[in-house]
């Protein structure tokens, strides 16, 4: 449960350091733009196309008996459709633009604390490690959305649905954290068994620092500024508590 706290905590923390930093507030606060237009275009266009797709599922039917049913149907593809395009939008300004801000934030929030930015990726040409951001986000922006559907599927289709229901968001929101936290192992060119296995021990910290990302509209603004919060913790505590017990792996990094 303590962990659990924590990881709430941290939310609000990185929230609070960003306010004290313009670098970070600005690139926040551009992401949170970012992830705003691609999710409205996006939504724009499954809208627009709306009743097509309405009609190539099911016409509306000439019964008054069962038009009332069509009206039910239109209204939750509606719904399924916003759903779909707020995914997509997601999924999409990651790839294109979240991945480098991210990193950024993170490696800004790393310097302020520790002096310097402990990595080894930075170390490569600009183009290979801008490819590199690329390949370690597929896992950490598929993953979640890969899980979260095969838990809704399985809710439909098993007498479990009422507990997948709830797992289902939970899982996104666990994994969605680990996004944030991965981003500092993941510069430390750290193997993914190892990131994985980092997640497995911190199932707590990183369900209570997602379980905020399930609130709307607040979601948008965390999602925007978690890199943070989630770095603020990793240097804080994993790599204090590694200094501490002698074991700090010795990656190379350029001090500034």
């Amino acid at each position: 449960m303590t962990s659990f706290l924590q990881g709430v905590a941290y939310q609000f923390k990185g929230l609070r350091f960003t306010l004290h930093s313009a670098k970070l507030l600005t690139l926040g606060l551009a992401r949170l733009a970012i992830l705003v237009i691609i999710t409205i275009a996006a939504a724009a266009i499954m809208l627009a196309n709306y009743q097509e797709i309405l009609t190539l599922m099911w016409n509306e039917p000439q019964s008054p008996w069962i038009a009332w049913l069509w009206h039910v149907a239109s209204w939750l593809m509606a719904l399924i459709l916003l759903a779909i395009s707020a995914v997509v939008g997601f999924v999409a300004a990651q790839f294109l633009f979240s991945v480098f801000i991210m990193d950024i934030m993170s490696q800004i929030t790393e310097r302020k604390v520790s002096g310097w930015v402990n990595s080894t990726a930075t170390d490569m040409p600009w183009y290979a490690y801008l490819f590199y951001l690329l390949r370690q986000e597929i896992p950490r922006a598929i993953l979640p959305v890969f899980v979260a559907l095969l838990l809704l599927v399985l809710g439909w289709f098993t007498p479990l649905g009422p507990v997948l229901t709830i797992l289902s968001p939970l899982a996104a929101s666990l994994f969605l954290a680990w996004d944030n936290t991965d981003l500092v192992p993941a510069r430390r060119l750290a193997p993914f068994s190892q990131r994985f296995a980092f997640l497995r021990r911190h199932l707590a910290f990183h369900l209570g620092f997602g379980v905020l990302f399930l609130i709307p509209l607040l979601n948008i603004v965390l999602l925007s500024f978690a890199p943070v919060g989630a770095t603020l913790f990793y240097v804080e505590q994993i790599d204090e508590s590694r200094a501490a017990g002698g074991s700090l792996q010795g990656h190379t990094g350029n001090r500034p």
